[in-house]
C-alpha cells in the first residue's frame, strides 16, 4: 500500500504536467490554423500572388507588343501605311480598293 500511495503522489504531478502541455498544444494549433499568419493567411496570401504575378505576365506581353510597334513606327513609313489604311481606311492616289466580306 506505501508503494502505490507514493505513486499516486507522483502521478498527481505528472498528470497536471500532460494536462497543461495538452491544453498549449491544441492553444498553438489554434494559432497556427487561424491566427494571425497562420495557414490560412498564408494560403490567401500565395492566392493573392499568384493572381499579381499572372496579372504582370499580361501586362509585361502587352508592353513588349506596344514596344515592338513603337519600333516599328520609328523604323520606316511601312507601319504607318499599314495603319493608316487598316484603321483609317486610306489609300493611295490612283489605287482602287477592293473590299472582301467574309460569310
Amino acid at each position: 500500500m506505501g508503494l502505490t500511495a507514493q505513486s499516486d503522489r507522483l502521478m498527481s504531478p505528472m498528470k497536471i504536467i500532460l494536462a497543461i502541455l495538452v491544453v498549449l498544444l491544441v492553444l498553438l494549433q489554434i494559432k497556427l490554423w487561424s491566427g494571425n499568419g497562420g495557414i490560412v493567411d498564408v494560403v490567401q496570401l500565395q492566392r493573392s500572388v499568384d493572381q499579381q504575378q499572372q496579372e504582370n505576365k499580361m501586362l509585361t506581353e502587352r508592353n513588349n507588343a506596344l514596344e515592338a510597334e513603337v519600333e516599328d513606327l520609328k523604323q520606316g513609313v511601312d507601319a504607318i501605311e499599314e495603319r493608316a489604311r487598316s484603321e483609317l481606311g486610306l489609300i493611295k492616289q490612283d489605287e482602287t480598293f477592293f473590299q472582301t466580306v467574309d460569310e
